[in-house]
């Protein structure tokens, strides 16, 4: 991990409420027991530092691309002046970090802004094959003023490259197959697979997913910086703010490492106290994003059949998003008083970018009146801090991350930070964090049963099992 001109980090963590002095020891994490851990994460952190040295861990690299982040941002002056809509095709960590970055940094009204003041193309999202959304899709961009960007490493995502060859289509349709291709840009590996295939033989611009890097963990690379970067973000304080956090977190002592110190208070938690789900709840709408991304590194990373060792384990804690105030009043009740089997992530800021007033509540309703002179961010705060204590007083194990403002670095310290709590869980559970071996299953079935050369015995085997006949099908009758 090199050094960095990157500004301090400056995010918080405060895990007072997942220790037992505050929720009795049968719920709560003991100092010794962090004690106990702290030799094995120390351990652990050499050899992460060891492998990136020597070439791996390339994922932690990606905050110093700046020649890339210099490249993009050029890239995207240039097609903001040029396209009404922007189209991303992708899927799971190629659209996920690129969603939770633009909703986290720009206005959420930002489609509806007439186009002198959105400062960018109109956004949209390709990402499920659902052939109603890529109707609608189809039906309100301005097809010869968009600009498709298709993110997939391989080639080989089946959802990814479905969705791709419909609006190709109708983008050759709008306006030819000769300037299809120069509306077209493809984020994908440098050297091979079926999409750098096409984009070679096409003549695509393309921009590179770094090779040696997970999709879930290239959110600081191109794939996710170039949807950024056209709907205004600032790309250069995302890695600015990830490199903050990587400085941060070189040290290998868990309490102070705060990567490690999440790693370790959920992996705890989860093994020696039962909470198998961990919830992550920012009271903000702008990080609500950032939740659905960390909930599938969480999983996908961590959801292993087989340890590192090849032993059956089936490790994992399931991670669940929440967004306060809204989720309150719908989740928090099986929070504090159903199962005590979750550890609750609760995301504060220190200041909303807007300040709003609550007007002055009507004389004649005194049951009002503690909203008189109040304002909708010290609402929403004094919630999150309402939350955390209702949690408490029921012994449920909760802790709150606070950043001063939500920024672009801020974003960029919470990407780095999630990634390498990830990492680091990935060990004390003795699980490889990379790959998702389990995924594989269902892909190959739907390559069978969408009729692809060399899966033919999957499609027999997968097909002599879906009769209706099964007396376990209720079905209408008649």
């Amino acid at each position: 991990m090199s050094a960095s001109n990157s500004p301090a980090s400056r995010l918080t963590i405060d895990y007072r409420n997942v220790m037992a002095d505050a929720i009795g020891e049968e719920h709560g994490l003991t100092p010794a027991q962090l004690d106990a851990i702290a030799g094995k994460v120390a351990s652990e952190h050499e050899r992460i530092t060891a492998e990136h040295d020597a070439g791996g861990q390339k994922w932690m690299d990606l905050p110093d691309d700046t020649a890339l982040a210099d490249r993009i941002t050029a890239f995207a002056e240039r097609a903001r002046g040029q396209y009404r809509d922007y189209i991303l095709i992708g899927i799971g960590g190629s659209s996920l970090g690129a969603i939770a970055t633009i909703q986290a940094l720009a206005n959420p009204y930002r489609n509806l802004l007439p186009d002198e003041q959105r400062g960018g193309p109109r956004f949209f999202v390709l990402d499920n094959p659902d052939p109603e959304k890529m109707r609608a899709t189809l039906d309100i961009v301005d097809l010869p003023n968009t600009l498709i960007n298709v993110v997939t490493k391989s080639g080989q995502t089946a959802e990814t490259m479905a969705n791709f060859l419909v609006a190709l289509e109708a983008l050759d349709g709008a306006v030819g197959k000769e300037q299809a291709r120069k509306q077209i840009v493809a984020t994908t590996d440098p050297k091979e697979g079926l999409l750098r295939q096409l984009a070679d033989e096409e003549g695509y611009e393309t921009f590179p997913v770094p090779p040696g890097v997970d999709g879930r963990q290239t959110v600081l690379s191109a794939v996710g910086m170039i949807p950024a970067a056209l709907c205004g973000v600032d790309i250069h304080g995302l890695l600015a703010g990830a490199a903050a956090m990587r400085e941060r977190s070189k040290t290998p002592d868990l309490r102070r490492n705060p990567a490690y110190l999440l790693a370790a208070l959920n992996y705890l938690a989860d093994t020696e106290r039962g909470k198998a789900m961990l919830v992550t709840m920012p009271y903000a709408d702008a990080l609500f994003g950032i939740s659905d991304w960390f909930r599938q590194l969480w999983a996908e990373s961590l959801g292993k059949r087989l340890s590192v060792s090849g032993e059956e384990v089936f490790a994992g804690q399931t991670p669940i998003k929440a967004l306060g105030a809204i989720d309150q009043h719908s989740q928090i009740q099986l929070y504090t008083e159903g199962p005590n089997d979750k550890v609750i992530s609760i995301i504060r800021a220190g200041e909303y970018r807007n300040q709003v007033a609550i007007a002055e509540p009507p004389a004649s309703i005194g049951e009002l009146a503690y909203l008189r002179g109040a304002e909708l961010g010290q609402l929403i705060d004094r919630e999150a801090l309402a939350t955390a204590w209702a949690l408490t007083q029921a012994r449920r194990p909760n802790y709150t991350i606070t950043t001063p403002v939500i920024d672009a670095a801020a974003v960029g310290e919470f990407f780095f930070l999630y990634e390498l709590q990830t990492v680091m869980a990935g060990a004390l559970y003795g699980v490889d964090p990379f790959g998702q071996p389990g995924v594989e299953a269902g892909k190959n079935a739907t390559y069978a049963l969408m009729g692809r050369t060399g899966y033919e015995s999957l499609r027999d085997e997968l097909l002599a099992g879906a009769g209706a006949d099964s007396p376990y099908i209720a079905a209408p009758k008649g």
